[in-house]
This record gives structure tokens, C-alpha cells and sequence, in this order.
């Protein structure tokens, strides 16, 4: 499984793949509004050079904050490979944790982070409602039913403080 930077495709594929799965190339989370097609990341494509998985993320400081994640193909170690290399980014880039928001319908992501070494770091009460008014095309209306109101950030620590 080849991890490509993002910056090695086509800004339009890239553009294209967040239309199709987000409805946008814009994510508005607590912590801000991203054009993701421009954000750093790693993509992998298939044999046919269609994207399969594709993960963004920014540094700040010494904080590495991921902004999305999206792997088309489930259990075949596609999340687990780009969420390991923003790891070593953020090592390289000597921050002290990543971190990440998902959304209180996402039990899948919790539970792959989770997983993976992650806690919950904060829950923010009805921040989705605010982030529609940026972004109307966020759907009430989650996985399994579940209606779409709540940020969770979760964070894993990746390098502790030297002494």
C-alpha cells in the first residue's frame, strides 16, 4: 500500500473527493474553517488511481490537528496506514499530541481512535448547530438515526515533554 502526499495528485481529484464524500471541499469544525483540498495530507489511490483513503491535518505550535479521514475501504489497514503517517509527521515536526474532532454520531470513529491510543480530550454541546449556520449543508441527522449535535475531540500524545 503506497501513502502518497497529497501535493503528488491533482488538486482538482482531490477538490473532487471532498464534493463527492463531504458535499464540500470546506470543513467547519470548533476549531476553525479548512479548505481541505488545500491542507497538507497523504492519499492512497487504488489500481485505477482513484482515491481510497485520504487524510489532512495542520501544525500549529506543537499540536498536529487532523482535520479529516476518510478511508472507502474498510479493514484493510487504509485509516490505520494515514493516521500512522501523520503520526511521524507530527513526531518530526516535534508536537506533543495530535488531536482531532468528529462528531457525537461518529461511534465509528471514536471507536478506531479510540482503538489506536486516543482519549476524549473535550465534548463541545451543540457546536454542530453553530457550524450549520457556516456550512447549511451539514446534515441533523447522523449515523444510525442518531441526530448530529455534538463535537468530541479526541488526542493522543506522541511525544512527552523533555525534562
Amino acid at each position: 500500500m503506497e501513502i502518497l502526499k497529497i501535493s503528488e495528485i491533482s488538486q482538482v481529484k482531490v477538490s473532487d473527493f471532498f464534493k463527492e464524500h463531504w458535499g464540500s471541499t470546506e470543513m467547519v469544525i470548533s476549531s476553525g474553517i479548512y479548505d481541505c483540498s488545500k491542507l497538507n495530507g497523504f492519499v492512497i489511490l487504488n489500481k485505477e488511481t482513484e482515491i481510497i483513503g485520504l487524510i489532512t491535518y495542520i501544525i500549529s505550535n506543537d499540536e498536529c490537528e487532523i482535520i479529516s479521514l476518510d478511508s472507502i475501504v474498510e479493514k484493510q489497514g487504509i485509516g490505520s496506514s494515514l493516521l500512522q503517517a501523520v503520526e511521524s509527521i507530527a513526531l518530526e515536526n516535534r508536537c506533543k499530541k495530535v488531536k482531532l474532532i468528529t462528531t457525537n454520531d461518529n461511534l465509528l470513529a471514536m471507536k478506531f481512535y479510540q482503538k489506536r491510543g486516543y482519549c476524549i480530550a473535550n465534548v463541545y454541546k451543540n457546536a454542530v448547530e453553530k457550524a450549520r449556520k457556516l456550512k447549511p449543508e451539514i446534515p441533523l441527522v447522523g449515523y444510525d438515526g442518531i441526530p448530529i449535535r455534538d463535537e468530541i475531540e479526541l488526542e493522543k500524545t506522541v511525544r512527552n515533554e523533555e525534562k
